[in-house]
C-alpha cells in the first residue's frame, strides 16, 4: 500500500522543484511564486516557504532519490537547491537580500475603465472595478447579454447585503457607474480597456485591431487571458508598448489574484500603473513574463497530471486526496480539484503546458484525455474523476 509520505514524495516535491526552477530561470520572484499559489490556488504557503521549513537539503535529497528512481528530468533537483543547501541560506533571505520595491504609483490616469465580454469572468471583472469606485463602460453582443451582466453583479450584491457586507445605497452608487453599449466604439475615452472575450486567439486579435482604432492614444489595452500569447495581441496593434496580460481568476469579486503579464515591448509604466490599479481595486498583484501558464498554470497543472499519472499505477484517488491533503495542508485533493476546474480545461493547459516546454513529463496523462473524451468533465457535468449524480 502507498503511505502517505510517498503521495506526498510523488506528487508534491515535484511541484517544489518546479517552483524552484521557475524562480531560479528569473521569471518571478520568491514573493510572486508564493502569492501566485496561495491567492491563486487557496494554499495556506507558497512552495518556496514550504522549501525553506523542509529545508533546501532534505528537499534536494528526496527529489535526488526520486530522479534516482524515475530518470525524470523534472525530479532531478534544481542546482539551486544545492546552492542554497551548501550556503545554509533560505528562500526567506534571498528575497529579503533582493528588498522589497515600493508600492507601485499611477504613471497614468486611470478613472474610466472598459470591458469588452459579458460572461461571468467579465462581469466579475466590471463589479471589482465599480466597487473601488470606477466608472465602468462595459461591452457586449446584444442587450440581453449587457442586461446578464447586471443581473449577476445585482445578485452578488443582493447576497452581500442579506449578509451585511453592503447597503442598498452601496448598490445603487454601484450601479450607477455602469454604462453598457452593444458599440465598441463606446470605449473611445476610456483609460484602460480589459478584454475578457472568449479564449480564441483570431477573436482576440481581431478584437485588439478594432480597440487600437478605437481607443485614445495612451489608452491601456489589458487582456485576461491565461494561456494565449500576449505578445501577438500587442504586435496586432500600433502600440504594443500598451498592451498587457491582466489576469484574473474567477470568480473575480472573490478571488485575490491577479497574474500582471509583460511582453518584451510592454512599458514599463504601463507595468507599474497596473500593478497600481490591482492594488487600488483589493487585489494583490504578481508578476511574471509571457509564456504559457504563467505562474500558477505552470505550477499548479504539471502536480495535478501526475496525481493522474500516478493513479493510473493503481492508487486509489480517494487515497491520494486524502493524502495531499493530510501532509500538505491543502485545501483538495487534486481530484477534487480536478473535478472543479475541470477535465477539459485541465487538458487544454496541460496540452500548452507540453506543446511550450517540451517536458516528456508534461504529457498529458491517459486517463485525463479518456476523461474529457467521455465528457466526463467534472462538477459541471456530474460525474469526472469522483461522482456528482447523487
Amino acid at each position: 500500500m502507498t503511505s502517505s509520505e510517498q503521495i506526498f514524495n510523488t506528487l508534491v516535491l515535484p511541484y517544489l522543484n518546479h517552483a524552484v526552477r521557475t524562480y531560479e530561470s528569473g521569471y518571478a520572484s520568491v514573493t510572486d511564486i508564493d502569492a501566485a499559489m496561495r491567492f491563486g490556488c487557496g494554499y495556506p504557503k507558497g512552495p518556496l516557504t514550504v522549501v525553506d521549513e523542509i529545508g533546501a537539503a532534505q528537499v534536494r535529497d528526496l527529489l535526488a532519490a526520486r530522479f534516482a528512481e524515475t530518470g525524470d528530468h523534472l525530479h532531478q533537483p534544481a542546482d539551486l537547491l544545492e546552492k542554497l543547501a551548501a550556503d545554509g541560506r533560505t528562500f526567506a533571505e534571498e528575497a529579503a537580500a533582493a528588498g522589497e520595491s515600493a508600492a507601485p504609483t499611477f504613471k497614468h490616469d486611470i478613472n474610466r475603465v472598459g470591458v469588452v465580454g459579458t460572461g461571468t469572468m467579465a462581469s466579475g471583472i466590471v463589479q471589482v472595478f465599480a466597487q473601488a469606485g470606477y466608472d465602468v463602460v462595459y461591452v457586449g453582443r446584444s442587450q440581453d447579454k449587457l442586461d446578464g451582466v447586471i443581473g449577476y453583479i445585482t445578485k452578488n450584491l443582493d447576497r452581500a447585503i442579506a449578509k451585511g457586507k453592503g447597503t442598498e445605497d452601496d448598490k445603487a452608487n454601484l450601479l450607477g457607474r455602469l454604462t453598457g453599449s452593444t458599440e465598441r466604439e463606446a470605449l473611445g475615452d476610456v483609460d484602460i480597456v480589459v478584454e475578457a472575450i472568449a479564449e480564441d486567439l483570431e477573436i482576440k486579435l481581431e478584437l485588439f485591431r478594432d480597440l487600437d482604432k478605437i481607443t485614445k492614444p495612451g489608452a491601456i489595452l489589458a487582456t485576461t487571458t491565461s494561456s494565449l500569447p500576449i505578445t501577438q495581441l500587442g504586435e496586432a496593434t500600433s502600440r504594443p508598448q500598451d498592451v498587457i496580460g491582466m489576469h484574473f481568476f474567477n470568480p473575480a469579486p472573490v478571488m485575490k489574484l491577479v497574474e500582471i503579464i509583460t511582453t518584451s515591448a510592454t512599458s514599463a509604466d504601463v507595468d507599474e500603473t497596473v500593478r497600481a490599479l490591482t492594488a487600488n481595486v483589493g487585489k494583490v498583484g504578481v508578476s511574471a513574463g509571457d509564456r504559457a501558464g504563467f505562474i500558477v498554470n505552470l505550477l499548479l497543472f504539471p502536480y495535478l497530471n501526475d496525481a493522474v499519472t500516478l493513479s493510473e499505477s493503481g492508487v486509489e484517488l480517494t487515497t491520494i486526496d486524502a493524502a495531499i491533503k493530510e501532509t500538505a495542508g491543502l485545501p483538495m485533493g487534486p481530484f477534487e480539484l480536478l473535478d472543479v476546474v475541470g477535465n477539459d480545461v485541465s487538458l487544454a493547459i496541460q496540452k500548452e503546458l507540453f506543446t511550450e516546454f517540451g517536458e516528456p513529463g508534461f504529457a498529458p496523462a491517459k486517463t485525463l484525455v479518456a476523461k474529457v473524451e467521455a465528457g466526463d468533465l467534472g462538477r459541471k457535468t456530474g460525474a469526472g474523476f469522483h461522482d456528482y449524480a447523487k
